[in-house]
């Protein structure tokens, strides 16, 4: 199956021209072993009050932690919330951005994704877009950024995916996949679901590529959707660690009595292939107070979606 893919450049925040150009990333090295990764994933949910106000509360309390992910991947990223991001001070000092120069990825959709990679992790080589073993890389333990994507998908509601290739200097001609996702949603969408994840299984399958990590909103909300990961032949993470938990993994739904009569569910999934998930946690939201004129405030999750934390060797 063909695909269409858009490739971009991560970049950085110039400060003294006011415009996104590429920042040299290689000054901050983590003695970390490169074949350790952690990722957050939240979906932040585009269509509550106070959109940009909840999304910096999740943003802070993701890169506050004691040790802040190597990769975030953002679902429901709004234009507004885009530009915010873009603008957060420390978003612009220790991470790469996806989606940083336009906003090619926001147009005719009403929310999109974006991938956040760290600076202290990854490096960028001579063409950040064609990166490869030859490359300058200060230090062995460095990543370096390859290509980026963004994969149009069979979809009702134009979702892709933003795919990030990751080489390691040493493995010649070998990248490893992080593609972010937000799969459709609803009930009756379940066979665009379930297209969706046999092409990125594939993708992740492709010449060249030694596997990698599915990762977001994979919007699991029927019984069907359970054996998707499983019949794609990749592995999910919380499953792996876990075990079928029940409520202990759910990520949406969570305290919250719906009209719809739908209970708590695990939405939001890590699936890998070629790589091995060493631990994993569930991130509750916060709250937000919400202003009514004339009213009592009322009080709101950060998000509908909790985050997920992922931490995985390849």
């Amino acid at each position: 199956m063909t695909t269409n893919r858009l490739w971009r450049t991560l970049s950085g925040f110039n400060l003294s021209t006011r415009k996104w150009t590429q920042v040299n990333p290689r000054k901050a090295r983590s003695q970390v072993p490169s074949n350790l990764l952690s990722l957050t994933s939240w979906n932040i949910d585009a269509f509550s009050p106070r959109a940009i106000a909840r999304a910096k509360l999740i943003l802070d309390h993701v890169l506050h932690e004691s040790k802040p992910p190597d990769i975030i991947f953002l679902q429901e990223v709004t234009t507004a919330v885009r530009a915010s991001l873009l603008q957060d001070a420390g978003v612009r000092g220790g991470y790469l951005v996806t989606d940083a120069e336009d906003q090619t990825a926001f147009e005719n959709v009403p929310f999109a994704t974006m991938t956040l990679l760290s600076r202290a992790r990854f490096a960028f080589g001579s063409d950040s877009t064609e990166a490869s073993e030859d490359d300058e890389v200060d230090g062995e333990g460095d990543l370096m950024i390859g290509r980026v994507s963004r994969m149009s998908l069979p979809s009702k509601y134009g979702r892709d995916a933003l795919c990030v290739d990751l080489i390691k200097p040493a493995a010649t001609g070998t990248s490893f996949r992080l593609i972010n996702v937000h799969l459709d949603s609803l009930g009756h969408t379940l066979h665009y679901r379930a297209q969706q994840l046999e092409i990125l299984a594939n993708v992740l399958r492709e010449s060249g590529c030694g596997g990698g990590i599915i990762a977001g909103d994979f919007n699991a909300i029927s019984p069907e959707d359970e054996g998707l990961i499983d019949m794609n032949q990749l592995q999910d993470a919380w499953t792996a660690l876990h075990g079928e938990t029940g409520v202990e993994g759910a990520t949406w739904g969570v305290g919250a009595k719906r009209r719809d009569g739908l209970g708590p569910g695990r939405l939001d999934k890590v699936a890998i292939l070629g790589s091995k998930a060493e631990a994993m946690d569930v991130l509750r939201p916060g709250s937000i107070e919400v202003p009514r004129p004339g009213q009592e405030s009322i009080f709101l999750p950060w998000s509908d979606h909790c985050g997920l934390s992922c931490s995985f060797t390849f």
